[in-house]
């Protein structure tokens, strides 16, 4: 059997020139991240919105009287 060189590439992989990107330009909106929730469809249809969502999620929490707040892991709370 044939040795390949470790630096050849196989037949069907594209040349992609990237000559002429900018470093990081996506950077800064890659770190803000993002919550990504994926409803099930019979929930989409209800609120079809992002905001609809979250209004619902708001007053479910006004209703219920719960308080949002930061959690902590058990380690920085001592137990």
């Amino acid at each position: 059997m044939r040795k390949t060189n470790a630096k050849s590439k196989p037949p069907h992989v594209p040349d992609y020139d990237f000559s002429h990107g900018i470093r990081g330009k996506y950077a800064a909106r890659y770190a803000e991240g993002t919550n990504v929730v994926v409803l099930s469809p019979d929930v989409a249809e209800i609120f079809p919105t992002a905001q609809a969502v979250n209004e619902a999620l708001r007053t479910l929490v006004r209703i219920s009287g719960k308080t949002v707040g930061v959690r902590t892991t058990r380690a920085k709370r001592g137990g």
